[in-house]
């Protein structure tokens, strides 16, 4: 294609400006700007947390309550609505499984460290370390949400951020449960100690059972560690207390976000 009068030749070599769906932004925060999937879209507008920008749908989707309420909630809120070709719409996706819809916010808030420590009677916190799974992350903030966590803890570094697929695989948690992020976990388990939180860490090789666990009726956090890796030793160390889920089988090890899903229904089971 020849070029216009003045115009400048591209550089050999370089890849052309990705579209505005998809260009790359600064990983700061927490993430969390693109919503896809019916429940997490749903639940990103019925809970009125943050601010939605768009909201994009494909075009001869099949009628469908859910559909209906996404789009009578963006109606409400008046938040502009662009229907889009599949092809378009896939385009702008960042997942394989939006399901014909997907939206555009304001990043979640983060929530204080100190005021997740002190929030309520009994704090019911869960630490993740290391998790870069998304699927597993939003299944754990999910399972978390569920079992009446108050809030979670994140790594800063080292970690899933809060993306479109974690969004969907948390099935809108993400809207309910404040989260907070952290420089480093073991610091952060420091100064839950300080504010009178008891940590426990799930440890495969730990000796305690989980189920003997005695801390449920008190302020408490559950900490988990990466995928493989488990908890690193540092924070092995600052946890109070190390559990493990007994093994009845022969399977070696639970997925963190089953492991998680024990741990937190055992917390919420002792405190009824």
């Amino acid at each position: 294609m020849p070029r216009r009068p003045g115009e400048r030749p591209a550089p050999r070599g370089r890849r052309p400006s990705p579209p505005p769906g998809r260009r790359h932004r600064p990983e700061r925060g927490l993430g969390g700007e693109q919503v896809e999937g019916r429940r997490a879209v749903e639940e990103l507008l019925a809970a009125r947390r943050r601010r939605v920008h768009q909201l994009l749908v494909a075009e001869g989707l099949e009628p469908a309550p859910v559909l209906e309420h996404i789009l009578a909630l963006a109606s409400s809120q008046r938040v502009p609505v662009r229907w889009l070709g599949r092809t378009r719409l896939d385009a702008e996706a960042l997942t394989d499984s939006h399901q014909g819809v997907l939206a555009r916010a304001e990043p979640l808030p983060e929530a204080d460290l100190e005021a997740l420590a002190g929030g309520g009677d009994l704090p019911f916190l869960v630490v993740v370390e290391g998790v870069t799974d998304p699927h597993n992350l939003g299944a754990i903030i999910r399972t978390a949400e569920f079992a009446g966590a108050s809030g979670m803890v994140l790594a800063r570094h080292g970690a899933a951020r809060i993306t479109p697929a974690v969004a969907k695989a948390a099935a809108g948690s993400i809207e309910h449960l404040p989260l907070s992020l952290v420089p480093r976990i073991p610091s952060a388990l420091q100064e839950l100690g300080r504010a009178g939180v008891w940590t426990v860490g799930l440890d495969a090789d730990a000796r305690a059972p989980l189920f003997g666990l005695e801390l449920a009726d008190r302020p408490l956090a559950l900490v988990l560690g990466s995928e493989g890796r488990g908890l690193s030793r540092l924070a092995r160390q600052r946890c109070d207390v190390l559990v493990s889920i007994p093994r009845r089988g022969r399977t070696e090890s639970l997925n963190v976000s089953a492991a998680a899903a024990v741990a937190c229904f055992e917390v919420a089971r002792r405190r009824g």
